[in-house]
């Protein structure tokens, strides 16, 4: 018997194992948003508005598009969904990102 692939909209606590998708893929793309994952964080950037030049080469780095864009200025970082990669204080060159541990 095959199993179909299930949207990730329909995956909470309800759903057996026995329903999800063949080894629990996600086949459709933009689902981040679905799912808070910023809890299991350790490491938090902390933006500077005042160092910013809005250069935006922090935001396609994100790999959980953690950075919003409005009016194309940067505004400061979604934490529902930032992991702490890091990967932003790595590529910004003007220092108005720091990074260090979460204070718990």
């Amino acid at each position: 018997m095959s199993r179909k692939y299930i949207p990730a909209s329909m995956v909470d606590d309800r759903i057996s194992w026995e329903n999800l998708s063949p080894a629990g893929a996600i086949c459709e793309g933009g689902t981040a948003k679905l799912f808070s994952t910023g809890d299991w964080r350790s490491m938090i950037p902390a933006y500077n508005a005042e160092k910013c030049v809005h250069c935006m080469l922090c935001v396609p780095v994100c790999p959980d598009s953690s950075i919003p864009v409005i009016e194309g200025k940067r505004q400061d970082f979604d934490f529902m969904h930032c992991k702490g990669c890091g990967v932003c204080f790595k590529v910004c060159p003007t220092g108005a990102i720091t990074f260090g541990k979460e204070e718990n």
